[in-house]
């Protein structure tokens, strides 16, 4: 069976040849503004699960419908030849809102190409990881050396909620050998990596209350607290003057020997001039495998409303990002502690987990990730991949170790250091991305080999 494989020469023409029109159907599926956030029309994200099943289709895989009580995913399998092993691959259909509309240079669902790039929302994150994965497929059309599952999951920008449910139900189904998750980035345009840690994540908001209602601000001022000064000098607790998260109880550690030169950083996070890097330790390390926190929003009087009155309460979302090998629950609970432990005043404080996720450590060695930095190294001309942690969560990720444990799972991505996902003008560069779709396709070819069972 191994010997009829197609060589690196026929990949290379076939994906040559599929580029237009897989282009074309990642434009569709562009189009179609899925977002399974709460407030939105998901009509169109039932639309987006029908247009990835159609594309499924047409590829010969049995292909349907699923949902565990959230959005809609789409499964579509073949079986494997005799003796050949089976791939799982994975991408998200649905897309992140957009934001501020002002902030495009172009509509976001109408994609656009601008200097090599093509411009949406989802060319990206993640409808390219889909295409890659029909790509590859189409590559071999009738030939395809190893058995897929293509699992194409609906609501992982809104948190994947019901796919604990849905990995459970179809679990059988979705059993393989390999797991390729088309869901991240590359190290650098040019430079293909595979990601092997990721951090996991804490969500909660901390309201705090001084008063039973708004009150004069000249004539109880100076006396009473209000609650968005208790609220500020709360959150202010939170970092060290360096910047570095002073929650007691988070775990860190050290993340590879790779870092961020200090120029690329700042362009890419667009950082202001004069602006400082907050932490301490390599920036990788602050990146990957240190615990970060954020203030996402506050809630409280906006300043061209506010009256001149005590605020009687005052709330904000925080986000914590844990490193590797930390646990959610214990970090929530360590963040809990140290609010309860230093709100002022006497304040009165609640706090509320919104969402956890656990983070993620592969250990990448073995047959098939071997053949994943040759399929990288022969994709990009030679050069050499390598290992990076992602400072965002995917949280499933750590399912889906738990669930599929003989299973070698391969986090990979079409996105480079530029595309912007979740940001304004979110971009994909379309060289990389046809090297993405070879390197799949070379990667299928070197699994293939490496876990032949005959």
């Amino acid at each position: 069976m191994t010997d009829s494989i197609m060589d690196e020469a026929a990949l290379r023409a076939a994906i040559l040849r599929e580029m237009p029109g897989v282009r074309a159907d990642l434009e569709r599926l562009v189009r179609i503004p899925g977002i399974a956030f709460e407030g939105f029309d998901h009509s169109h994200v039932e639309r987006s699960a029908e247009a990835v099943a159609e594309l499924l289709r047409a590829e010969g895989l049995q292909t349907r419908i699923v949902r565990a009580g959230g959005q809609p995913a789409v499964i579509g399998t073949r079986p494997a030849p005799p003796g050949a092993p089976t791939v799982l691959l994975y991408a998200h259909h649905d897309v992140q809102p957009i934001g501020d509309r002002s902030m495009w240079q172009s509509d976001p669902f109408e994609p656009v190409e601008r200097d090599g790039r093509l411009y949406g929302r989802g060319a990206a994150d993640d409808k390219a990881g889909v295409m890659a994965h029909i790509a590859a497929l189409r590559a071999y059309g009738d030939a395809l050396p190893v058995g897929v599952v293509l699992f194409i999951e609906g609501e992982e920008e809104y948190g994947s909620e019901s796919l604990d449910a849905l990995l459970e139900a179809h679990r059988d189904e979705l059993t393989a050998d390999v797991i390729v998750i088309a869901d991240s980035a590359n190290w650098d345009v040019g430079v293909p990596a595979l990601t092997t840690s990721l951090r996991g994540i804490v969500n909660a908001f901390v309201e705090v209350r001084t008063l039973d209602s708004a009150v004069h601000s000249g004539m109880f001022g100076g006396v009473a607290p209000d609650a968005l000064t208790a609220l500020v000098k709360l959150l202010g607790t939170l970092h060290t003057d360096a910047g570095d998260v002073a929650v007691e109880g988070l775990f860190g550690r050290a993340a590879s020997a790779l870092d961020y030169p200090e120029d690329r950083l700042r362009a890419e996070a667009g950082m202001l001039d004069g602006v400082q890097f907050v932490g301490t330790d390599r920036l990788t390390d602050r990146m990957w495998t240190k615990p970060a926190l954020a203030i996402l929003g506050i809630d409280a009087p906006p300043t061209a409303e506010a009256p001149n009155a005590l605020v009687p309460s005052a709330r904000a979302k925080l986000n914590l990002r844990l490193a590797p090998g930390d646990d959610p629950k214990t970090a929530y609970a360590a963040l809990k502690s140290h609010l309860e432990k230093h709100t002022p005043w006497g304040a009165r404080v609640t706090v509320t987990l919104e969402q956890d996720g656990y983070p993620s450590v592969i250990d990448a060695t073995g047959p098939a990730f071997d053949a994943a930095r040759d399929a990288f190294r022969t994709a990009w001309d030679g050069a050499e991949p390598v290992d990076v942690g992602i400072g965002g969560s995917i949280p499933f990720i750590a399912t889906f170790q738990e669930l599929f444990p003989g299973a070698a799972i391969l986090v990979t991505g079409v996105e480079d250091p530029h595309s912007k996902a979740h940001g304004p003008n979110e971009s994909l560069h379309l060289g990389e991305f046809q090297r993405a779709c070879l390197a799949e396709a070379l990667l299928l070819s070197t699994v293939a080999k490496a876990l032949h069972k005959g």
